[in-house]
């Protein structure tokens, strides 16, 4: 019965709803719900480790539940999508409402649909792979697939990593260079990728090609049903979504790096490379992304069975307060700095 607990998941989909089926402040129910509400209950209920043996490790990872739970995220997303926008081209909402709705869609993406295609691009299965890059789609960030597979787990806490903010880095600083440069570096990889299979530029193995085809008709799509400001709401809320993703981002694993060997490599990934937080509500609205030093160290282990590293460093925070704090720079690197294991190399920026 305790597993039944990631069905909250659904609880930022739920929020989405009531936001875009209200009219007034109602209309900022998913924000509301994410940035107010979710770090009150952190404050008030107790975080909680559970340890599996291997055995149990098994049973979960076996357990058809939780990919369930994953998959139904899909039709939710993209219904809820879909009915948001309509709403947001109706031409019947005030301003704020505008506002309220395109925010709510924003996070719904965030959280639903590009944390959810993170676990799932993981996966070995390509049917669930496809589902990854399907729910990366409307996020307008379907080349994070390839960057953070093949690029951010290879060079995570090294200036190679383009998603590792520095110490010092203010969060504003970090959207830019990290959007832009994951970006590059998703062609870089897609271009060794064709280099090593000894195929062309337009070979049908060119992921990055279908990412952008799949994008473009994706916002045609919209141009289609809803005109130009189908196509505004499409981009606005797709962006949205992945600032959300590069804030989480910034937060993971600000100003931690992984020391240069003599022999030029950098160690191996280690559980104090990324921010560990244990905070309940955020771990299973989230999936246990929020146990970010374990799937740091070990990639292919799946989310119902990742666990907290105690020796890792630990976010004085659950992932809604510290978003919000990392908004504010100066309080973000009075609160940080200082958390940084002294005894551990520091990139500065």
């Amino acid at each position: 019965m305790s597993d039944l607990k990631y069905l909250f998941a659904y609880s930022i989909p739920l929020a989405t709803l009531l936001s875009v089926f209200s009219s007034g402040i109602l209309t900022f129910s998913a924000p509301i719900y994410a940035f107010i509400v979710i770090p009150l209950l952190e404050l008030l209920l107790n975080d909680f480790d559970t340890s599996y043996s291997n055995a149990k490790k098994e049973k979960r990872v076996n357990n058809i539940f939780f990919d369930l739970l994953l998959y139904l995220n899909i039709p939710f997303v993209f219904g809820i999508l879909c009915y948001g926008f309509y709403i947001l081209n109706s031409g019947v909402l005030l301003n704020y409402e505008t506002i309220g709705i395109i925010l709510s869609l924003g996070i719904l993406l965030a959280t639903n649909a590009i944390n959810v295609a993170h676990e799932l691009g993981h996966r070995t299965s390509q049917s669930e792979r496809t589902l990854s890059k399907l729910l990366l789609l409307p996020c307008l960030y379907m080349h994070f697939y390839l960057e953070h597979n093949f690029g951010h787990h290879k060079n995570v806490a090294t200036p190679e990593d383009p998603a590792t903010s520095k110490l010092n880095q203010s969060v504003y600083h970090f959207w830019v260079t990290s959007v832009f440069n994951q970006y590059l570096n998703a062609w870089r990889i897609q271009r060794r990728l064709l280099k090593k299979g000894n195929k062309g530029f337009l070979s049908f193995k060119n992921d990055m090609m279908w990412y952008t085809l799949f994008q473009t008709a994706y916002l045609i799509m919209w141009i289609i049903i809803f005109g130009t400001t189908g196509l505004f709401f499409a981009i606005i809320v797709g962006t949205l979504s992945f600032v959300f993703l590069e804030t989480i981002n910034y937060i993971e694993h600000y100003g931690l790096v992984r020391k240069k060997l003599p022999s030029g490599r950098y160690e191996r990934v280690q559980t104090h490379h990324s921010w560990n937080s244990n905070h309940i509500i955020g771990r299973i609205v989230l999936y246990e992304l929020t146990r970010h030093s374990d799937h740091h160290f070990k990639a292919f282990k799946k989310y119902q069975i990742l666990e907290n590293k105690k020796e890792s460093p630990q976010l004085p925070f659950g992932y809604p307060t510290s978003i919000l704090l990392s908004l504010v720079p100066p309080l973000w690197f009075l609160i940080m700095n200082s958390r940084i294991p002294k005894d551990k190399p520091i990139q500065s920026f």
